[in-house]
């Protein structure tokens, strides 16, 4: 098993709005409409979006490839702070957000997730940033462990729209250090 990290590029769209499709559902907590799911792809995981994410300075996307076959990929976005409740306890000024982590469910425990938060915190400490924050579903529970290990700590709270329905999320953040960004670069 060979696992590589790479930035996104332009031509990505296709295989990042494939990855979406297959990952996003896995974050939601159980009882989600799928519906819903869809709606949440089809207006900020398209093809489409992804080409506007890519040609945004804002935006880094790093994806996670095992064997050279994508099964993951992150997003972090620098810029404004719109979420009154995030804005609460993140400074935007300092701080970077994780705004996408997923992998594909075949690959966890796959040692793909380490490689891709690896690279995402050196990205993370690429763009100058202090800190590192992001949003998870309080009732991911595994996502919150592995967050937990990468040093992401409970903040706040915060609402999450998908569709129609509101989720609850907690706000979690980190320190990012220059040992996060020894060996910058793509692997």
């Amino acid at each position: 098993m060979t696992i590589t990290t790479r930035y996104a590029t332009s031509g990505d769209e296709p295989v990042l709005h494939d990855l979406a499709r297959r990952t996003f559902g896995l974050a939601c907590p159980p009882g989600t409409a799928q519906a819903d799911i869809d709606a949440f792809i089809g207006t900020h995981l398209s093809a489409d979006s992804f080409r506007r994410y890519l040609a945004d300075s804002g935006r880094i996307i790093v994806i996670v490839s095992d064997e050279d076959q994508p099964v993951g990929y992150s997003m972090l976005v620098r810029g404004p702070i719109t979420d009154p409740d995030v804005a609460a306890v993140v400074d935007a000024a300092t701080s970077v957000e994780l705004s996408k982590f997923y992998l594909a469910a075949d690959r966890h425990g796959s040692g793909a997730a380490p490689a891709l938060m690896t690279e995402t915190l050196r990205a993370a400490t690429g763009t100058g940033a202090a800190t590192c924050w992001l949003g998870v579903n309080q009732r991911n529970a595994r996502a919150a462990k592995f967050y937990a290990r990468h040093g992401f700590a409970i903040v706040g709270v915060k609402r999450f729209l998908v569709g129609s329905e509101w989720h609850d999320d907690h706000i979690r953040q980190r320190t990012l250090s220059s040992a996060d960004g020894v060996g910058a670069g793509g692997s």
